[in-house]
Order: C-alpha cells, then structure tokens, then sequence
C-alpha cells in the first residue's frame, strides 16, 4: 500500500476510498501518537465542512479518539482555519479537521493538526501511518474519552479574526460566495460585524452542493451577482475556507498573487511585513515578483503547496506568504492558510485606501502564464540535457521578460511546462515548443 498521507492530509471517494474503518483507525493512531502522555485527561477538537459524509466520517472520528482515552469537543461545521484556531485555543492534544477543501461532494478527507494548530510534520504521518493496527490496550470505565459538543466555539474564532483587522469596512458593498462549504455562517457574519453591506451567494449547503459550481474554483456566478447588484468587491471562498480569491466591481478576478501584493505593500508601509519579505511558491506569476522588487519587498521561494510556504516562514522568521491559489498564510494572526481573514484584510486595505480594488491590484502587472500537463512521460528524465538546452534557449529568448518552470508531477508519470511570456501568443508557442521536447526526450 502507498503511503496514504498526501500534500493535505488523507483524501479519496468518502465510503470507498476513505471509509469509517480507515477513519477510525486514522484517529487511534493519531491520538496515540500526539496525546500528551503525562496528561491524565487528553484533549481532541473536531470539525468538518458540510459534506454528507463528513457526518459518518465524523462519528468514525470521534469513536477513535474517545475509544483511546481522550476527550473530544465536537466543533461543527466550521472553517479549517477555524479549527487550526481552536486547536491551541481550547488546549487541545490535537486537532482533527473532516473536508477535501475544493473537491467535489463525494470526496472528502481528514487532516490531523498539532496542539499549536499547524499540519502535521512528514515524519509524524509516517509514524501514525506506521501505527495503524497495532495492538493497544483499550480503556475502560473511567479512562474512556467523553464527548462534548462545543459549537458555540465558532464565537471564539470570530472574535479573533475581527480583533485582527487594522481598518472597518463601513460603507464597502460586498458579495460574498460561501461555495456552499464551511463558511456559510461565519463569513457573512463576521464582515457584516466588520462593518460591510454583505450580499450572499453559495450559503444554502444541502451535503451535496458543496463547491458546484461556485466558490472560489467557479468564479462566474460571483462575477455576475457583483455585477448585478452594483457591489464593490466580490470575495470567494473553497469548501474549508482556507483560501480565498476576489473580483472587482468590473468582474475582473483577482488572484492569490495580486492579493499577497496589495497586502505585503499595506503591511511593508504601516511596518508589519516582517524581514520586509514575502514567501511565495515558484508558481507565482513574475509579474508579482517584478512588482515586490520595485516596492522594495524580498521574494522567498519554496516549492508548490503551502505547507512548503510555512514550513519556509516558520524556519525563517518570515509572517506573510502565500500560494496564487489564494492560499495566504498571516502568521501573526494565524497557523494556516485563512480566507476570511484574508478577505478581511484585504477589503480593509481598499477601505483605508478609499480606492477600488482594481486600481489597489495594478500595483503588478499579471504576465501571461500558459501550463501544459505533458502526460505519460518519464518524469524522472526531466534533467536530460536535450531538454535542459531547450529550456536555457528558451530562457535566452524571454530574457527579464519571462520565464519557464519545468516541474515534474508528484503523483503522475507527467512533466508540466509552463512559460511566462509579454505576450500569450509567445507564452503559448514557447510551451508547445518545450512540450514537443520533454515528449522526445522523456517519452
């Protein structure tokens, strides 16, 4: 079997892939493993999105964890980030969070967190996955984990994301797409608290509907209700509400990487940028590279995924990074990746700036970025010198303005090229060009 702990914790088809079986086998091993073993009465929170399957995931979860001894606090349905929260907050053991974040309905996942909140380190996957199925002495009696509901927690999350907020947003209109997910409630709620006109769209969640069609992978229906109804801004969430994505007044989308510009340069001139640097994936456009160098801002890059981003953050000293995804990572305020603080952040940039979003977003200029998935290769070949040489006289044409990434893929026998150009015509030549040598070369 292969290792089952991917870049975010363990997903597949709920039912088939991850069963109530495999879920609670998850959860013992883990509690095992991340228990406080001079703690009498260990500690364990547990939330999910509103996926149907969440519901017997849930209970698999929860008879895992209360079976080894610890206590659990049933959060709801909440926000991952709400839940990386509330892990330290309610001075939790661990934390466990039930969602496939953008996936569709079917799938759906679980994600173990530390008693400070973050994801779990590769070695101590390894060593929950190297657990599963031992033989355990089983508490009894008294020594059994009691469960709790504890929704009312959701408050506590609020109250923090708001206490952060550096500016309110009175008299910004705004529509608000909850991909029918996690956010549903607490979104809507907290920027009518922050003091915004909120409209609603993807806040009817039925277990089934979570990310068709909307949120923040199907920008379109924001688009036309911020269109439609005249708003400032729109903001868009995913199923957990780990990331978020934007669009102006004018429908334009806004991506992670103009959202980390807008707010490294908010943060750099009231002085809370710290290292004046931000830590950013090599997926991010050069365009926002181009933009951070002329404002004075140091670019660290990491791998793609953003637990690459933090880990890079946390090693460094570095508070502010992010993926162009819309994955942003506020470590002052924060453990992970948090769309509604995000969002809040930046729609209290355009209120304190007084200026609309498009024109806050033009600090960089978006090159055009063309991907092209080569599939049924040998990744591994992706050093061979033939491409290499492609690669250097692609580099020699673009010169400052472009560039080219060829990335071999994690988890399929394929190589990605992608090209950044001046132009899409000669972003999208370069990448068929280079895409036609990885086929000869590593084929």
């Amino acid at each position: 079997m292969g290792r089952l702990f991917g870049t975010d914790g363990v997903r597949g088809v709920a039912g088939r892939d991850l069963t109530a079986e495999l879920a609670m086998d998850l959860s013992v091993a883990a509690a095992h493993v991340l228990r406080d073993a001079g703690r009498s009465r260990p500690l364990a929170v547990v939330g999910r999105d509103p996926r149907a399957s969440g519901e017997f995931l849930e209970a698999a979860v929860v008879a895992g964890l209360a079976s080894s001894g610890m206590d659990v606090l049933r959060l709801g349905v909440l926000p991952t980030p709400a839940v990386a929260y509330l892990t330290p907050e309610l001075g939790a053991d661990l934390g466990v969070m039930l969602s496939a974040s953008h996936n569709p309905a079917p799938d759906n996942g679980i994600k173990f967190l530390t008693r400070q909140g973050f994801k779990l380190p590769d070695a101590v996957e390894n060593e929950i996955e190297r657990r599963l199925g031992e033989k355990w002495e089983r508490p009894v009696g008294a020594a059994v984990g009691r469960v709790r509901e504890a929704y009312g927690e959701t408050e506590r999350y609020v109250s923090h994301v708001l206490s952060s907020l550096p500016h309110r947003l009175d008299g910004l209109r705004v529509v608000v797409d909850c991909a029918h997910g996690a956010a549903h409630m607490v979104a809507p709620e907290a920027l009518l608290r922050a003091g915004a006109e909120v409209e609603t769209i993807g806040t009817a969640p039925d277990g089934l509907n979570i990310n068709d069609g909307v949120g923040s992978t199907h920008l379109g229906p924001l688009r036309e209700a911020v269109l439609a109804r005249g708003a400032d801004v729109g903001i868009a969430y995913d199923g957990d509400a780990d990331r978020c994505l934007a669009v102006t007044a004018d429908g334009a989308e806004i991506d992670g990487d103009q959202i980390m510009a807008i707010l490294a340069m908010a943060m750099r001139a009231e002085g809370r940028l710290a290292k004046d640097t931000v830590v950013a994936t090599v997926m991010s456009n050069l365009g926002f590279k181009l933009a951070m160098r002329e404002a004075g801002v140091t670019v660290v890059e990491t791998a793609v995924g953003d637990r690459y981003v933090l880990e890079r953050m946390r090693e460094d000293g570095f508070t502010f990074g992010g993926e162009q995804s819309g994955h942003v990572i506020m470590l002052d305020h924060a453990t992970t990746g948090d769309g509604l603080l995000t969002s809040l952040h930046l729609l209290a940039a355009v209120a304190r700036s007084g200026k609309p979003l498009a024109e806050l977003a033009s600090v960089m200029t978006k090159l055009p970025q063309v991907l092209v998935n080569v599939k049924n290769v040998d990744k591994n070949r992706a050093g061979e010198a033939a491409l290499l040489a492609a690669v250097a006289q692609a580099e020699l044409e673009l010169g400052d303005t472009g560039r080219v990434l060829i990335r071999p893929s994690g988890t399929e026998p394929m190589i990605r090229v992608m090209v950044e150009a001046a132009s899409h015509d000669q972003a999208t030549e370069m990448a068929d060009r280079l895409a036609e040598v990885v086929r000869v070369t590593c084929g």
